[in-house]
């Protein structure tokens, strides 16, 4: 399980890349085949130490490892594949396959917060607790080996103090929404966090100027749990 997380940091910039084209499956399985060949580089030392035949180890080992990693990672990526397309089923939310800041494969719901909360207010509205329900009930509590971040952002109008508290607050609504009215478990939420009017994370539209109305947005993140990884390398994961 370490070593398919350090490669998969280490491939997060070739991935990247390639952009959100190829399916998380495809992704996986680039991961694993170098996630197990460097497990397998353990496994033929470990033969070619028992055999004393070291250039047997090697191929066993290389042959072993990639054929156990790129499995794991395909079952891994088939996976996210499948919250993803259940996701889509959300309306007044946009999905997409990405990366996460770990480098992790990712599923992204962006809820707008014109959709979520009224201007300036962190509360809920009665429509967005019915879209965060269906979320819950065909998403989070369905796919409960993922791992979850809640992500809030602003736009640039307002003091930077005032949209920095006002994006955690919303950020955690959606999180107190989603465990103390939807049956989501908190041990799967890994991650609540605001990031204000962070000039990193506004969005433009095509002429350069800030789309305001997407700036103001929540961002829920799925990704695979350490259960998730353990399940795929045992070939259990469904």
């Amino acid at each position: 399980m370490k070593a398919l997380k350090v490669w998969a940091g280490i491939l997060c910039a070739a991935l990247v890349i390639s952009g959100c084209n190829m399916s998380n499956t495809g992704k996986g399985a680039l991961i694993g085949t170098a996630a197990g060949g460097a497990a397998g580089t353990g496994i033929g030392a470990l033969i070619g130490h028992l055999t004393g035949n070291t250039k047997l180890g090697t191929i066993i080992g290389s042959a072993a490892g990639t054929a156990v990693g790129a499995t794991a990672g395909t079952l891994i990526g088939r996976k996210m594949d499948k919250a993803a397309e259940a996701a889509r089923a959300l309306e007044a939310a946009q999905v997409e396959k990405t990366k996460d800041s770990n480098g992790l494969d990712a599923v992204k719901v962006t809820f707008d917060n014109g959709i979520l909360f009224a201007v300036g207010k962190s509360t809920l509205t009665p429509a967005a607790q019915a879209s965060l329900r269906k979320f819950a009930t065909n998403v989070l509590n369905v796919y409960t080996d993922c791992d979850v971040s809640i992500c809030g952002f602003a736009s640039s109008d307002g003091s930077d103090q005032t949209n920095l508290t006002l994006s955690q607050s919303r950020a955690a609504s959606v999180q107190n929404f989603l465990t103390g009215n939807c049956g989501v478990s908190s041990r799967q939420i890994k991650g609540t966090t605001g990031y204000g009017e962070d000039p990193n994370y506004l969005i433009y539209d095509a002429n350069g100027k800030e789309d305001r109305n997407a700036s103001r947005r929540v961002e829920v993140y799925l990704y695979a749990s350490d259960a998730m990884i353990k399940a795929a390398e045992a070939g259990t994961l469904q």
